[in-house]
């Protein structure tokens, strides 16, 4: 392989690459609304010559190149989340900017610039006569994963009946190579109480005093330590090896946390005793936990038990359409997963990029102090489509993308001209490496 004419091309397609990243940061695309940008993917791969393009039920867009046996994947969610406070950005986040190094808008690191570099690897892999009978390449244009990340790849797995071999998650990694994730769920707790006059409280039962009792217990889960002088031992147990089998990915990947992120309440008036109050709970998952094990844990808590059958532990589903009116229900569960350091997958990935870009990590000089302070092969603090694509099918993931995790969901987000070079030289080279 000549990783120089990978390199080569790939450099001469920056202009392209930031032009298409530009137009698709100009069209809004939240979470059930990305139509536009969608359609604006499709007119870049049918111009630079895809094989097929295909836009499912659900709406989300699939490029193939090639026509071998061995289908590899490249994906890409392209819904943002919204803007947030206009206030706090220092330029309009939609028009965006663009210097000599930099493009700014939202969406740019999280992940526009993904479907950018991984359409024009695709590109490449063609241009140089990479393309061969072993394998074809899916670059995926992902809808919802903003609110409800995987559910996407469920519905291309089991209802478009497309399963590669393995996939490339283009979400930012900060010049790096990642391996895995740890996972999330989405818990509710219901109490059950009883209303009377706010004269006379002691007439009621206050749904609100008994979940201040229960959200001490989850504080405690997340925050103690795993001593046996504890009642409620906390999450850093798992990172044990009495307490959990995995605990050598769990060290890899980080404790799991909980926290509370919302509460709501019921109460016939602001006169009155509360008769119900709930929360949501933001539950994020090492190696060697499931959502039973999460929800058995809440409910084992001993102000849980104490108030009986007037606490009720459930998991939420998400049912919202995607923007061709498709619903498809699912679980708010996003399982943990890793692929091992000695996967063929992680050394085909890891010797593509060393190939071209040598043993650490690269970056803008702003950047490489930091980027280049870190393992070459590391993680994601946050969740991706990882966990249908690995977590529930267990098809081997990869991560690999274009800016920081930084600029995921923050004001004045950015990314550089550089990285969606290199991402796009390494998704051309990969599929002959791993195909050898």
């Amino acid at each position: 392989m000549d990783f120089s004419k990978i390199k080569a091309a790939a450099e001469g397609y920056q202009a392209d690459m930031t032009k298409f990243l530009r137009d698709l940061v100009a069209i809004p695309g939240e979470s059930c609304g990305e139509e536009k940008v969608i359609k604006r993917i499709e007119q870049e791969m049918k111009k630079l010559d895809f094989d097929k393009v295909v836009i499912d039920p659900m709406g989300n867009v699939l490029g193939y190149m090639g026509t071998g046996k061995t289908l590899i994947g490249f994906d890409a969610h392209i819904d943002t989340v919204g803007i947030g406070n206009r206030a706090n950005w220092k330029f309009d986040p939609y028009e965006g900017y663009e210097t000599e190094t930099e493009i700014g808008g939202r969406g740019t690191s999280d992940q526009l610039g993904g479907i950018v570099s991984a359409t024009y690897g695709a590109k490449i892999m063609k241009d140089l006569g990479l393309l061969s009978d072993k394998y074809t390449v899916v670059v995926t244009g992902t809808v919802q994963e903003e609110d409800c990340d995987g559910l996407c790849w469920q519905y291309i797995i089991n209802e478009d009946k497309v399963r590669p071999e393995f996939v490339v998650s283009t979400e930012p990694t900060d010049g790096g190579i990642y391996r895995g994730q740890r996972g999330r769920m989405e818990i509710r707790v219901d109490v059950k109480g009883i209303s009377c006059h706010g004269s006379a409280p002691e007439r009621g039962d206050n749904a609100i005093y008994k979940m201040a009792d229960i959200l001490q217990d989850v504080r405690a889960l997340n925050e103690n330590s795993a001593d046996d002088s504890v009642e409620i031992k906390g999450l850093v147990k798992m990172l044990d090896e009495k307490y959990n089998k995995e605990w050598k990915e769990a060290r890899f990947l980080g404790r799991g946390t909980v926290t509370v992120s919302e509460v709501f309440f019921t109460s016939p008036s602001r006169c009155a005793v509360a008769d119900s109050c709930s929360i949501s709970l933001d539950r994020r998952m090492t190696a060697g936990e499931t959502w039973e094990s999460c929800l058995d844990e809440i409910r084992a808590l001993p102000n849980v038990k104490k108030y009986g059958d007037d606490v009720k532990v459930s998991m939420y589903t998400y049912e919202r359409a995607s923007w061709t009116g498709c619903v498809y229900p699912i679980e708010c569960y996003f399982p943990t997963w890793v692929i091992p350091e000695d996967h063929k997958v992680t050394r085909a990935m890891e010797a593509a990029y060393k190939g071209l870009y040598g043993e650490g990590r690269t970056g803008d000089a702003a950047t490489l102090a930091m980027r280049q302070a870190r393992p070459l092969t590391d993680k994601w603090t946050f969740s991706t489509n990882g966990v249908s694509i690995m977590g529930r099918n267990g098809i081997p993931c990869i991560g690999f993308g274009p800016g920081a995790e930084a600029q995921a969901h923050a004001p004045n987000e950015m990314t550089w001209k550089q990285d969606l070079v290199h991402c796009a030289a390494v998704y051309a080279a990969l599929p002959t490496i791993y195909c050898e």
